[in-house]
């Protein structure tokens, strides 16, 4: 009994041995484990570089945030007080051509004139521009009205009076920001307002009134035509507060131009200087005893090209490029305006002239209405009238006819 208790005790003793040696290597492998896991109350520091650049971050955010919380106020006020024009004229119209006397216009012309303007509430008037004949006017009731305000084309009298002058040559450019400059040809193609403030603050009320009456403005621009009325050119410059003389020579405020003034003048720009009185024959027999009867002659023939670069530009890059989508065959010069009466009729002008090797046709075209009504869409009509003429072979040689050489036409006085 006594050696059985013996080596019951010593192996009791071993076994408490051995459980005692295992619970040390685990406390030993679960201490050296958790040794080596980060602390919770643990802290990084980072270099004084390190410091600044957070900080740095951290105020540009707080900017950030500022700026988009300033342009969301911004863009809510201007919600709130932004100004939408309301129109009340139609842009469209039916029988514009009521009242019309064609017997003696061009009945290829008139057509396309038609054709083009497809209901749309306007007028068309083609002229050649080596006789003053008027090949075709569509709504002379339009036509021949007490016009309108010229919107942007009255910077192409605007460009020749101050050439003339020598305010400006076509690369002069003129400041219209701190790093922003233009020269006449962009300024005409773009149509840019700022430049031709400019001309006007430079050259005065006294000349530019002078000039444009030279050009025609303010006067009858036809021969004869039975209901056609003078436009107006005012006595004195627009007030300093609605834009002085600046604004006048940029958007033609304070004046009503005519559709055949601007054919007019349109017309002495594509012949080199000679401002014929217009004529509408009224029968064929006018038409065969058609003689052309010169207004005067104006000295601008150096300048024509450095206007026609600009007018130019416009068709090909600029605000009457829409005219392109419909013609580009032959060589269109022309000029857009955009502009409304603030009494719910918005006017959209073009006047232009294809410059063709078989000669040449000048077009204006006059929109008045609503919101599809602007400068850009008498282009596009404009693209459309010659793309008909072009597909009658209008732009065509021409067997032997009315004599188009007029260098001999007399000067005669105004008409009675």
């Amino acid at each position: 009994m006594k050696k059985g208790s013996a080596v019951v005790h010593v192996a009791l003793v071993m076994l408490v041995a051995v459980l005692l040696c295992a619970s040390a290597f685990a406390a030993t492998v679960s201490s050296r484990s958790l040794s080596r896991l980060p602390k919770k109350s643990q802290s990084v520091s980072e270099n004084t570089r390190a410091q600044k650049r957070m900080a740095k971050l951290r105020h540009s955010r707080r900017t950030a945030a500022k700026a988009r919380k300033s342009r969301s106020k911004k863009v809510r006020a201007s919600r709130r007080h932004r100004y939408y024009e309301r129109f009340t004229m139609n842009s469209f119209a039916d029988d514009v051509t009521e009242g019309d006397i064609t017997a003696g216009e061009d009945p290829v012309v008139r057509q396309a004139a038609i054709e083009a303007l497809n209901g749309m509430n306007g007028t068309v008037v083609a002229i050649d521009p080596a006789s003053g004949r008027i090949l075709a006017m569509v709504n002379q009731r339009l036509a021949l009205s007490a016009g309108a305000t010229p919107c942007s084309t009255i910077k192409v009298p605007v460009a020749l009076a101050a050439l003339t002058e020598g305010i400006i040559t076509k690369e002069t450019k003129i400041a219209l920001g701190k790093r922003w400059s233009m020269n006449l040809t962009q300024a005409l193609a773009h149509s840019n307002n700022t430049y031709f403030e400019v001309l006007g603050r430079k050259m005065g009320f006294e000349k530019y009134s002078y000039y444009a009456h030279q050009y025609g403005l303010g006067e009858l621009a036809g021969w004869n035509i039975p209901g056609e009325h003078l436009g107006v050119f005012p006595r004195q410059a627009l007030e300093k507060r609605l834009g002085g003389v600046g604004k006048m020579c940029s958007f033609g405020e304070g004046i009503s131009m005519t559709p055949l003034q601007l054919g007019a003048l349109m017309s002495a720009l594509a012949n080199g200087g000679n401002l014929y009185y217009l004529q509408h024959p009224r029968s064929p027999e006018d038409v065969a005893n058609y003689q052309p009867k010169l207004k005067r002659r104006l000295d601008i023939a150096p300048l024509v090209p450095e206007v026609l670069a600009g007018m130019d530009g416009a068709v090909r890059y600029g605000t009457a490029r829409s005219l392109r989508v419909n013609f580009s065959e032959e060589q269109v010069v022309g000029k857009t305006g955009t502009c409304s009466n603030n009494s719910g009729t918005r006017y959209g002008w073009f006047a232009s002239y294809a410059n063709t090797q078989w000669g040449r046709i000048v077009t204006v075209i006059f929109l008045q209405g609503g919101r599809p009504t602007f400068g850009p869409k008498a282009a596009e009509l404009a693209g459309l009238f010659y793309r008909s003429l072009y597909t009658h072979s209008y732009f065509a040689e021409k067997a032997p006819g009315m004599p188009t050489d007029t260098a001999g036409a007399t000067v005669v006085g105004a008409p009675q």
